[in-house]
């Protein structure tokens, strides 16, 4: 088979496969080329999900008449013209084969008037023959009219989705291109009928109008620079997190992408307070050089390539990871706070724009050492139903001393600490809570390599599978940085002789056995590396307060102070909130009062 050159219209078709694979693909090439033009003013309207049509109309800087025909043509742009230019693209768009492609798998209609020309001109395209231009009647701006997509490729058409789902990818192209430009507004219209209205606003007020008001009352502000490379936007609080990853927007100089560094960093970032399998939400806008990003990786643009890979992860990651640790300390509870499934409760997670430094180790509660020396002005009583009533429950220095949780007022059922605070009141999960409390203070102990140990007045001997007694003899110094001291006595027995000193109200055998397990899954190399903090957090839960535990108030207060001063205090190791505020404004709706 002889080799041939293939014609432009053949070339322009395989392209487009590449470039507009549905109607959003199309809209999204037509969108950032109005914004390279500075439009401020963007009206899309679409006829059966953008498959029947797809008319795009802007106020930008539009296009003259001697260059239209040049606009369609493949590799033609205004954007770039060196390597140079390539190489630090500011633009959206740079290709220049987007409107050739369109082009070349619909009916086109292009009119643009510069804003110093008389009148517009107005271009057509079918099947590869472009039409003479014509006058036409337009403000200044671009217009362009795609009708009939693939009518020419019924192949490709047959790939499309039913209309309802082209619609929806096309609305989702809108509005992420709004997200990134609350300068601009932005209109769609979809059969006739307006869908969304956007006008010109902050960018607080784009993400409250695209994302919805729920996610900007569970979100934290992100700020935060290193040289040339900063993020700014929100991220969700963890207690408010869902399965979806629908809300998850990045933006690098503006342009929307999916990058696979960026949501691992992300990720990570939230590894330490999210529950199970749940995704957090986020709309960042990454800002850098644009000599240190790649753009010109894919053809649809959305994949990147960042020079400094590794600096970029380790930048995210650290910038949104201080914000989740942040302690409770010093913070006031907001009273725009989230609601969750539970009627008028809102997640405990409060978080200052900078994380405290890294607590001290000291005493974990023994349980809690009493407070009644420190006047708090408490007295309490059993009242023999679970429930414990403080008689005084502030201090007589008035509410607005109170701390972030305020002061203990009783015990439910063994399991929820009760708290007044200057906004209402706080419902703790007592095992929750002092589980993250714990958490935080073997980390921060192994990180300092000073992992205190209680010796054991007399050594617990426990029956052990032949294998785990074998894995764990090489690794028994390893064992002891971490606070227990344990030695193989047979092939299938084990003597524990001390555990971890923050530990030592748990029971021995049932934390040993419990390590001895992680050691057989993983190992006790990989347990001691990789797996460290998942460690941490099992032995943790074993060392946390039980339910059922009789507190008293002063015990109560002293829970509430650690877990102000706890990184990640929100949430317990496995990710589920340790608190939630009631404000008086919904106690008083729920009682009806002052209606």
């Amino acid at each position: 088979m002889s080799i041939r050159v293939l014609p432009d219209v053949l070339i322009s078709q395989i392209a487009a496969g590449e470039v507009v694979e549905r109607p959003a693909a199309a809209l999204k090439e037509i969108l950032e080329n109005s914004l390279d033009a500075g439009a401020t003013d963007i009206q899309v309207d679409l006829e059966q999900g953008g498959i029947k049509r797809i008319r795009v109309a802007d106020n930008g800087s539009g296009i003259a008449r001697d260059e239209l025909a040049l606009a369609l043509t493949r590799h033609a742009t205004s954007k770039i013209a060196s390597l140079a230019d390539l190489e630090q693209v500011a633009s959206l768009g740079f290709r220049g084969e987007a409107l050739a492609s369109i082009a070349a798998i619909a009916r086109v209609q292009l009119g643009s008037r510069g804003t110093d020309a008389e009148h517009a001109w107005e271009v057509r395209i079918e099947g590869g023959r472009l039409s003479e231009p014509a006058p036409a009647a337009r403000a200044a701006g671009t217009t362009i009219d795609i009708q009939d997509l693939f009518f020419n490729t019924p192949a490709r058409r047959k790939f499309l989705k039913a209309e309802a789902t082209e619609y929806a990818h096309c609305a989702e192209t809108v509005r992420r291109l709004a997200l990134a430009n609350p300068q601009v507004a932005f209109t769609l219209s979809h059969n006739g009928r307006v869908q969304l209205r956007l006008n010109a606003d902050s960018a607080a007020a784009r993400v409250r109008q695209v994302m919805g008001e729920a996610f900007e009352r569970n979100t934290i502000a992100v700020d935060a620079a290193a040289g040339a490379l900063r993020v700014s936007g929100w991220v969700i609080r963890p207690g408010a997190a869902t399965a979806s990853r629908d809300s998850q927007h990045v933006f690098v100089n503006g342009r929307y992408v999916r990058d696979k560094l960026i949501v691992h960093a992300l990720k990570e970032a939230y590894r330490d307070v999210l529950h199970h399998q749940l995704n957090p939400a986020y709309c960042l806008f990454i800002s850098l050089p644009p000599d240190a990003v790649d753009v010109n990786v894919h053809p649809a643009k959305t994949e990147i390539r960042f020079r400094d890979s590794r600096g970029v992860h380790q930048f995210l990651f650290h910038a949104v990871e201080r914000l989740l640790s942040a302690p409770v300390t010093g913070c006031a509870v907001p009273e725009a706070a989230s609601t969750l499934a539970v009627p008028g409760f809102r997640p405990g997670f409060v978080a200052p724009q900078q994380a405290s430094m890294p607590l001290q180790v000291n005493e974990a509660m023994a349980f809690y050492a009493p407070l009644a020396a420190q006047g708090s002005g408490f007295r309490g009583q059993d009242s023999g139903e679970g429930v414990a009533l403080a008689a005084q429950p502030f201090p007589e220095s008035g509410h607005g001393d109170a701390p972030p949780l305020g002061y203990a007022l009783a015990q439910l059922h063994g399991v929820y600490v009760l708290a007044q605070n200057a906004q209402g009141l706080v419902l703790v999960d007592m095992h929750a809570a002092h589980e993250r409390v714990v958490y935080e203070k073997l980390k921060t102990a192994l990180d300092a390599r000073a992992v205190p140990a209680q010796t054991l007045l007399i050594p617990v001997a426990l029956t052990v599978d032949a294998r785990d007694a074998a894995e764990i003899s090489p690794h028994l110094e390893s064992l002891r940085e971490i606070g227990f001291e344990l030695s193989v006595t047979s092939p299938t027995s084990v003597a524990v002789r001390s555990v971890p000193w923050l530990l030592k109200n748990a029971d021995p055998v049932e934390l040993t056995r419990a390590v001895l397990r992680e050691v057989a899954e993983f190992g006790v190399a990989r347990l001691l590396a990789e797996r460290r903090n998942e460690l941490l957090a099992t032995l943790a839960c074993h060392g946390a307060v039980r339910a059922n535990r009789h507190l008293t108030l002063p015990e109560m207060n002293a829970l509430l102070r650690e877990m102000e001063a706890t990184e990640r205090g929100g949430q317990c190791n496995h990710g589920r909130p340790t608190w939630f505020q009631v404000s008086l404004r919904e106690l008083d709706a729920m009682f009806m009062r002052g209606r």
